[in-house]
């Protein structure tokens, strides 16, 4: 009921994108039935009907990341201050998006199953001729048990994918798990900066100590006098006696107070007057030691605000994308000509394609490197600084588009060497994956600019002018489409050249 109610007190624009992922599940809860209507009509092919079930992996696969997105971006479903108060935690939110996001895809597969039952001429009473009349299985009884499962495999499919992605999380760093530091000899490793073995050795290290025990025999030649002159009287010597151990005992204590927090000193035995030895017990992690030139540092973790590199994956994005076009490659080289796109290539065109996800944060972090290279100004800056904290925003959806594009332009290139017809169906599931990977990027983009409302909002303030906002606006996005474009031909071109032979 509480997913119900927000869904309707939503906002247009996420109503909107609900619709988005309703007409995207009912597209491709569409090609799914009709997979099984052509595996009704031609029970002699089943590798025919198998590779087009396989074939509908690619919309079911984009309607799911469509989905994630709409979750993410929808302002309903974040959690704030004072909803666990309520039962309305992490937990509970994210139960709330995933029953959200299966309503959403449960009315698209409720649409598809009406549209593909008029086609069939169910409600209407008429089925309907055409090239789509092959895998209707008309005629037929429809198996139950196949269009429940298959209807029901968006829903289940994005709402699992919601639950994954928005899980709560523990907002406390984790606790590193670095190998213990060991300093000078005696020092319990804890400290900021590494200290080698041997370190308290060094020429000029024990300077202090040396003049220490240099002044110590002058104080014992000046006591000496004055101890034989004060055996004179009994009474004398137990006061001298008495003050001596009294100054040793406030030497004791001073000398364990000048002791530094970090080492085991901090914890030293200690004397009192009458004898008896005082231990101190240490801590389990005491504060961090201060160095020679008495700084303490922290080596707990990361400095606060240092900016994350999200180039790690670039490598692993390259390498995927490679084997991705060497897999494509051979199933082209292996396939006649005639036949239908195999799951070679199928296979091949998924891996280029989490390459190109994998790859895309980290060539938007590079856009933003490259556009603040050379003395730039503040323009060239603002741009590049975003481009640098937005790239684990918008760098995945940017690589799913690159990669769609290039499908679609070694498509086109192949219908024209080719003269190849395509049916309805593939041109049904060329539209709802386009659609999906262009309706997620715009949502990152529209929560990426959401995200730097208050930095925005700053800049204004101090006295930016709006021009200024949309002018970096256009150089990030002349920066992306100078990268992404001519990455997007290469990769078209790679993938049509053994399509085309």
């Amino acid at each position: 009921m509480l997913a119900l109610r927000l869904t309707r007190a939503a906002r247009l624009a996420v109503q909107l994108r609900r619709l988005l992922v309703a007409s995207a599940s009912a597209g491709t809860g569409f090609l799914l039935l009709c997979a099984l209507g052509h595996a009704l009509t031609h029970p002699d092919a089943p590798g025919a009907s198998s590779l087009r079930l396989a074939w509908c992996a690619a919309p079911l696969a984009a309607t799911v990341y469509l989905a994630v997105a709409v979750a993410r971006a929808d302002p309903g479903t974040r959690p704030r201050p004072g909803l666990s108060a309520i039962g309305l935690g992490p937990g509970r939110l994210m139960a709330v998006s995933a029953t959200t996001t299966a309503l959403s895809a449960a009315l698209g597969s409720v649409a598809a199953l009406l549209g593909f039952m008029y086609l069939r001429g169910d409600l209407s009473g008429a089925p309907v001729d055409g090239a789509v009349s092959g895998v209707l299985a008309l005629g037929q009884r429809l198996p139950a048990p196949a269009v429940v499962t298959l209807l029901a495999l968006v829903p289940a499919a994005a709402s699992a994918a919601v639950a994954l992605t928005l899980r709560p999380r523990d907002p406390r760093p984790a606790p590193s798990a670095g190998s213990r530091r060991y300093g000078r000899f005696g020092a319990y490793g804890w400290g900021a900066a590494r200290e080698t073995f041997g370190a308290y050795g060094r020429y000029g290290a024990r300077l202090a100590s040396a003049s220490a025990s240099a002044s110590a025999p002058a104080s014992a030649s000046a006591s000496a006098p004055a101890s034989a002159s004060a055996s004179a009287s009994a009474s004398a010597s137990a006061s001298a006696s008495a003050s001596a151990s009294a100054s040793a005992s406030a030497s004791a204590s001073a000398s364990a107070s000048a002791q530094p927090a970090g080492g085991r000193a901090a914890g030293a035995a200690q004397a009192d007057p009458s004898g008896a030895l005082l231990t101190q017990a240490s801590d389990t992690r005491p504060p961090a030691t201060t160095d020679g030139d008495g700084s303490a540092q922290d080596a707990t973790g990361p400095v606060p605000g240092t900016p994350r590199s999200h180039t790690t994956l670039l490598p692993w994005g390259i390498a995927v994308l490679t084997a991705g076009l060497a897999v494509e490659t051979y199933a082209g080289d292996t396939a006649t000509r005639d036949a239908a796109p195999s799951a070679g290539v199928l296979l091949g065109w998924a891996l280029a394609t989490l390459g190109l996800a994998l790859a895309g944060p980290g060539l938007t972090h590079l856009c933003g490197r490259l556009l603040q290279a050379v003395r730039p100004g503040a323009l060239r800056l603002l741009a590049g600084r975003v481009l640098m904290e937005e790239s684990h925003r918008i760098g995945r959806p940017l690589g799913v588009v690159c990669a769609v594009a290039s499908a679609a332009y070694a498509a086109a290139a192949l219908h024209d060497a080719d003269a190849t017809d395509f049916g309805p169906l593939s041109v049904i599931g060329a539209v709802v994956v386009a659609g999906c990977t262009v309706a997620t990027l715009l949502t990152a983009a529209v929560e990426a600019k959401h995200a730097r409302t208050d930095t925005t909002d700053a800049l204004l303030r101090l006295g930016a002018p709006p021009t200024t906002l949309r002018a970096a606006a256009a150089l990030r996005a002349g920066a992306l489409l100078a990268v992404f474009g001519p990455l997007t031909l290469v990769v078209a071109q790679l993938a049509s050249l053994p399509l085309a032979r």
